[in-house]
């Protein structure tokens, strides 16, 4: 299995890129191919004692930075880490593309280079987070800002198919992210997509108000990408904030710190559980190849669990199965 590597994206490119890179070996069925300047991949590489065979690299002299425009900079800067990874992917010399860069970009690239899944209107970005019952996905994450009722039908099989296939939970719970549990709650758009997955065979168990989407009750939050990024980051800052705070008061007094010794596990359980890079990162699910983007901020371990997330998608065909999954579609929609 060969998975391409945006040698320079993220905030600690390219080291903690080639770091993760040389880590992932772990797994004897991995070859990598690092994208980026070749000069100081390599100085990076050196570092490590490594299977010399199972990492190359592909020389791209131009970076897409996060404040250019994703589809322009898709367009024109043909000789990017980005776009020649992405074009390893099309043209079918890796199985897979992990990238910590800009994910306007990287959405663009796995629309305009990889291309769509036929059938799929829309890619989207699926992260999966921790919850207080059990692990979920939100998905859109922020790929579409503007949905039709199907695309978010199609998100939700999609996310079906990689719960059971990836998360390997069989049948998992759907819901739709609303400001009320009644059906008749909401605007236009959700009223609709609340139809479609009430017909269809999916699990649906109606409308998740915000407050109740980091229980985890539900398997998959499905939702247009406006909702589901600013549920997102309102997630993250709640958690970031949360410890902060715990800490804060923690350091306030002598009683307190002491007390937090014999807490110390849980609080180090806690933290770990809002770690990112235990997830490695999101997949854009509807491309044509396996795409996966790490946390802007990923060190050596988020992108060593990114590459492997990528893995597991290659190796349980999550993109054949959401071939033949969804020429079910139209047929559910009419029923």
């Amino acid at each position: 299995m060969i998975i391409a590597v945006d040698g320079m994206g993220g905030d600690f490119s390219p080291q903690e890129v080639v770091k993760g890179a040389v880590a992932s070996l772990e797994k004897n069925d991995i070859n990598i191919i690092i994208t980026g300047k070749e000069n100081e991949i390599t100085m990076e590489l050196n570092k490590y004692k490594y299977d010399k065979n199972r990492i190359t690299i592909l020389d791209s002299s131009e970076v897409i930075s996060t404040n250019e425009h994703p589809v322009m900079a898709i367009r024109k800067k043909k000789n990017s880490s980005l776009v020649k990874a992405l074009k390893l992917v099309s043209d079918g010399m890796a199985d897979a593309v992990v990238s910590a860069g800009s994910t306007g970009a990287f959405m663009a690239g796995a629309t305009l280079i990889v291309g769509r899944i036929k059938g799929i209107d829309r890619v989207a970005l699926a992260p999966v987070m921790p919850g207080r019952y059990g692990s979920f996905m939100v998905i859109d994450s922020g790929a579409n800002v503007d949905c039709k009722p199907e695309y978010l039908f199609q998100f939700a099989l999609m996310g079906k198919i990689y719960f059971e296939n990836v998360i390997k939970i069989n049948n998992p719970s759907i819901g739709l992210i609303n400001i009320g549990e009644e059906e008749e709650k909401g605007n236009e758009l959700t009223k609709k997509v609340y139809k479609l997955l009430k017909e269809s065979d999916l699990n649906f168990v109606g409308n998740v108000e915000p407050r109740n989407v980091s229980d985890g009750k539900v398997d998959i939050l499905v939702c247009d990408g406006f909702v589901g990024n600013t549920v997102l980051k309102m997630y993250e800052g709640v958690a970031i904030n949360l410890l902060g705070m715990l800490k804060d008061d923690v350091m306030k007094s002598s009683r307190a710190k002491i007390g937090a010794l014999f807490m110390k596990n849980v609080f180090k359980n806690m933290k770990s559980k809002f770690d990112y890079s235990e997830y490695g990162g999101s997949s854009f699910l509807g491309s044509k190849g396996v795409c996966v983007k790490a946390h802007g901020s990923s060190d050596s371990r988020a992108f060593k669990n990114a590459i492997f997330q990528a893995r597991n998608c290659c190796k349980n065909e999550i993109i054949d199965k959401i071939k033949l999954e969804i020429e079910k579609i139209p047929r559910i929609i009419s029923e």
